[in-house]
């Protein structure tokens, strides 16, 4: 019931949000659909992808930074003034982000790697880092806990989980899971 009035509430001022609409619907490679249909999954309202984009782009500042960092500097700069993302998620206009990026409540969270892959998810107080001019390479399916930090050359493998407080400072291998301070191997996945 909540959520079907913030989506009416959402649609009452999706005029504001017509050029982010315009951006949405002209998204080329699919990026930023595939970061809404990755959110959408934890809706508890069935609906249209642009529908939850509209509810996204309004109540959720995160998303709009992530949104912002989709579109470019340029178009960001155009019409992120209005309705800003949040000031204490950062991520760095030279990093690769695959698709299917999930964000859940970010504060404090900087991103800035070389290259992260498709599906990747992370939550509050992430640091993701260079180290001089290193900087992290992470595969597919990984997903950080709280305060994680990620630091220099260092390259994660895919379909890693990295567990809550833990610091990375070196080689993550495919298919495991890490954790503590340094990061070390709890267990492998896909063991038969």
């Amino acid at each position: 019931m909540v959520d079907s009035i913030r989506l009416a509430g959402a649609v009452l001022f999706s005029w504001v949000y017509v050029p982010h609409i315009v951006l949405f619907m002209f998204d080329r490679g699919g990026v930023i659909l595939s970061d809404v249909k990755r959110i959408k999954s934890q809706f508890s309202l069935r609906t249209s992808d642009i529908l939850a984009f509209v509810y996204e782009i309004h109540y959720n500042r995160y998303y709009r930074s992530l949104f912002y960092y989709r579109i470019g500097p340029i178009w960001s700069k155009l019409i992120g003034w209005w309705r800003p993302g949040d000031r204490y998620f950062r991520i760095a206009q030279t990093t690769k982000i695959g698709k299917g990026l999930w964000i859940a409540h970010p504060f404090a969270t900087i991103i800035n790697a070389e290259k992260i892959g498709d599906n990747f998810s992370c939550i509050h107080c992430t640091t993701i880092g260079a180290k001089g001019k290193w900087r992290p390479i992470i595969g597919d399916n990984v997903s950080l806990g709280a305060n994680v930090t990620i630091i220099g050359n260092v390259h994660i493998g895919d379909n890693v989980i990295v567990g809550a407080g833990s610091i990375v400072v070196k080689d993550v291998p495919s298919d495991c899971v890490v954790a503590g301070n340094p990061a070390k191997i709890i267990r492998c996945l896909n063991q038969g």
